[in-house]
């Protein structure tokens, strides 16, 4: 028996589950949630000692002597996140958040060193987008210069875990590209981008080694004691929520779409290749599987919802009867859900907007249609600069909370006229961690399958739960987006970020 275990380490919760490779099929999981801190200025923060307590009660709700059979443990982790270390490994504070816009003005600082977005673009790949780690750390060194100073080492949320697991300090590709330092294409540290964050001090030096897909390292003998895990367990490379989704997803291979509808929202395919924008309209990450994943990211997708139906005091469970009552395009109106800010499109400084209210639609339901389209809208957004490039794609594998909703399933193949899967298995990130951990665990014992070939043995998909679009409803969403298109048009100028000057 071979088992392995994938943790994710998201914005809500810490999820485990714990996988038989050779009776594919998931035997044990848990979960244990997360508080977030958030601030008027658009800061959102979690404490890292958060992660680790969450991390020990997921395992310890698993029987020990499932635990003691785990051979290899991938690690997922919201990307972005900047957890600050000093050189004996102790946080220094609290760590900044994806999904955190307080730094928007740093990022201009940091684009503006370097010649404009553009410049970034031809530098390294992407433009410096709010949440991106390195805007949090000129914002640090303004607001925290105690914790800017005993600086040792930066960590991303996943790196700090597989450093409490291992007391090894490293990074992968994946989760790297998205601190906005890492030259996509030559997949290395840029040492341009660095300067421009800080030119005073020598950034690299925090930076930990980068390392391979299928790295592997050996537990710290105290924490699989404390989590009960066997001496011998390998602790893998892990990665970023959306690269190890990918390989849950089945998106490791060229054609593959992923559309992940969590707290954020995510549009995801595997490339060979570099898949730069230059206009920067999607995110050019490399993958955690040896190649790159184009993205898209929206910063309000099921906040939007859970939003409305906390302000109508009823459950995101019982939405999907609002959804049936209701028409495609809710009667004329449109929901900008920016609630926290948003990269795509890129507003750091968004904020929600609800338009076309007439008596005829002032109903809670029409409110929770509309929430549910403009998370959606915004994602098609994004896939029109998919299509625009010449992508091209035959299916959606859905994930993510939004995922359970058979009525969103349905509106997502609706509003983007393409036939709709959902994974059998739901959590498709920490699913994923754990099958990078098998791939790992077999090339080290001499397996040349690829990660491809893992994932097309495991990956399977629910047929009860897949969707093709309505003709109808095709037609009746394409002037409700178009709508929103134009409302979208016209704040823009208003949350726009500010230039530096201003």
């Amino acid at each position: 028996m071979t088992v392995v275990a994938g943790l994710d380490a998201g914005t809500q919760s810490v999820k485990l589950v714990v996988y038989d490779a050779d009776a594919r099929r998931v035997i044990a999981s848990a979960s244990a949630p997360l508080d977030l801190i958030s601030g008027e200025d658009g800061s959102r923060e979690q404490q890292p000692a958060a992660w680790v307590d969450a991390m020990r009660d997921c395992f310890n709700a698993v029987d020990v002597g499932i635990r003691h059979r785990i051979a290899a443990l991938g690690v997922s982790g919201q990307q972005h996140g900047f957890v600050p270390v000093d050189a004996a490994g102790e946080v220094l504070g609290p760590a900044k958040l994806w999904c955190d816009t307080s730094t928007s003005a740093e990022c201009g600082e940091i684009m503006d060193a370097v010649g404009g977005a553009a410049r970034c673009i031809e530098t390294a790949g992407n433009p410096i987008l709010a949440g991106y780690t390195a805007s949090k750390l000129p914002w640090t060194r303004r607001h925290r210069p105690e914790v800017y100073a005993q600086l040792a080492t930066i960590l991303l949320p996943h790196d700090y875990l597989n450093f409490v697991l291992t007391g090894e300090r490293y990074c992968e590709h994946g989760d790297a590209s998205g601190t906005g330092w890492l030259d996509v294409r030559t997949r290395t540290w840029s040492k341009t981008m660095l300067d421009a964050t800080d030119a005073a001090r020598d950034l690299a030096e925090c930076l930990p080694p980068l390392v391979e897909p299928d790295a592997l390292f050996p537990v710290s003998a105290a924490i699989a004691s404390e989590l009960g895990l066997s001496p011998g367990t390998r602790i893998a490379a892990g990665g970023g929520d959306n690269m190890m989704a990918a390989i849950g997803t089945g998106c490791v291979t060229e054609g593959r779409l992923t559309m992940s509808l969590g707290t954020s929202g995510t549009l995801f395919a595997y490339a060979d290749r570099p898949i730069v924008d230059a206009g920067g309209a999607w995110a050019a990450f490399c993958s955690s599987s040896g190649g790159w994943l184009p993205l898209i990211c929206t910063m309000n997708c099921t906040v939007a919802t859970e939003q409305v139906a906390k302000m109508f005091g009823f459950s995101t469970r019982d939405g999907d009867a609002r959804i049936a009552a209701t028409p495609p395009g809710a009667d004329g109106l449109t929901f900008l859900p920016f609630l926290n800010g948003e990269r795509t499109p890129d507003l750091p400084l968004g904020k929600g907007v609800l338009a076309g209210l007439g008596a005829h639609n002032m109903r809670e339901a029409h409110v929770y249609r509309a929430a549910m389209e403009g998370a959606t809208y915004s994602l098609r957004y994004g896939y029109d600069a998919f299509v625009g490039a010449g992508m091209r794609f035959d299916r959606i594998a859905l994930t993510g909370g939004g995922a359970n909703s058979a009525a969103w399933r349905q509106m997502v193949a609706d509003v983007f006229d393409c036939p709709v899967d959902v994974p059998a298995q739901v959590e498709s990130a920490a699913f994923g961690a754990a099958l990078q951990a098998l791939w790992s665990l077999q090339r080290a014992q001499g397996d040349a399958s690829t990660l491809a070939d893992v994932a097309a043995a495991h990956v399977a998909v629910d047929p009860s739960l897949a969707c093709t679009p309505d003709p109808e409803r095709v037609r009746a969403y394409q002037p409700a987006y178009q709508r929103f298109l134009r409302h979208l048009d016209a704040v823009r100028p208003i949350y726009a970020a500010p230039s530096p000057s201003s």
